[in-house]
């Protein structure tokens, strides 16, 4: 089954979050422009921006090819993790940046979470992320967890998915009880209403240059770039999150109800008058603070459960 929800924007002092939404992306777009450094070290900085949640320790690691960063709550549940796969089209974004993000949803889940730093193209193309994803789910049954989360946003949403797609959520080494995905990017063909919607943060040239260079001259059709033409039967509980003024809005709309089509276990909430990721804002916007949770109460009931 498959539910549908539409939060309003949550009010500051009798007013919506409009105005402050409409400020923020005045900011993002100064930002932006006035960077004299490389993109992808622009992307890291503005990931960073988001506060780093209170009493959560991070701890870096380098395993083997597995390598990432935990995010680790106080008095975490033993037993349980995240494995958050990051966004940044495939091209930008890293494990160290997201840290703080993330922290904000291991704190209110009270789980450990793992990012993965995983290869970025063009240095590496479809499938390698895809793989690497797969030995993390392995690793981290070695690291003494027995229940597991995938997570993640924009393209490491996708990510998260096409893992499902092509391992299951019944691993060899721990189970996945839950999915949470963030405006995820599940259609590398940006046909339709993803070629050519007006939104305010994603680029439509810059994200079709990263789906060539992520897919390596593989069809953009291949579900293992776009989980939304290989949905299987068997997901975990699903639950994606994606604003009403962004160019993904149709691949979360999409997937949701192809997934539902095939008997899983679905919540779509499409949050009225939100960016791309906007949950990346908590300590800006009071929406994106109230949608990390709605995340944390999901990743909890599916823990308990």
């Amino acid at each position: 089954m498959v539910s549908w929800t539409r939060p309003r924007p949550v009010e500051v002092n009798g007013a919506k979050d409009f105005g402050l939404e409409s400020e923020w992306r005045n900011a993002n777009t100064e930002f932006w422009l006035t960077s004299k450094v490389d993109q992808r070290t622009t992307y890291d900085r503005f990931l960073e921006k988001t506060p780093a949640a209170a009493g959560v320790r991070f701890e870096g690691v380098a395993d083997g090819r597995v390598q990432g960063w935990w995010a680790r709550p106080e008095g975490a549940v033993a037993g349980q993790a995240i494995l958050y796969l990051h966004g940044g089209s495939y091209t930008l974004g890293s494990a160290k940046a997201y840290r703080n993000f993330v922290s904000q949803i291991a704190a209110r889940a009270n789980v450990a979470a793992f990012i993965l730093e995983y290869p970025r193209a063009p240095e590496a193309q479809l499938p390698v992320a895809l793989e690497l994803v797969g030995e993390a789910r392995e690793w981290l049954g070695t690291q003494n967890v027995r229940a597991l989360a995938l997570a993640g946003d924009s393209a490491g949403g996708g990510l998260a998915l096409a893992s499902l797609a092509a391992r299951g959520a019944s691993g060899a080494s721990v189970p996945v009880v839950a999915c949470v995905a963030l405006s995820p990017w599940t259609d590398l063909t940006l046909r339709g209403v993803a070629g050519t919607y007006p939104d305010p943060v994603l680029p439509i040239d810059g994200m079709l240059k990263s789906a060539e260079a992520y897919l390596g001259g593989k069809v953009p059709e291949d579900p293992r770039g776009s989980p939304v033409f290989g949905v299987p039967a068997g997901l975990p509980p699903l639950l994606i999150q994606v604003g009403t003024d962004e160019r993904l809005l149709d691949d979360s709309k999409r997937y949701a109800a192809a997934a539902r089509e095939r008997g899983n276990d679905v919540r779509l909430e499409i949050w009225e008058g939100m960016h791309h990721v906007f949950q990346a804002q908590a300590g800006v916007l009071r929406s994106s603070s109230a949608a990390l949770e709605r995340v944390a109460g999901f990743l909890r009931e599916r823990f308990a459960g």
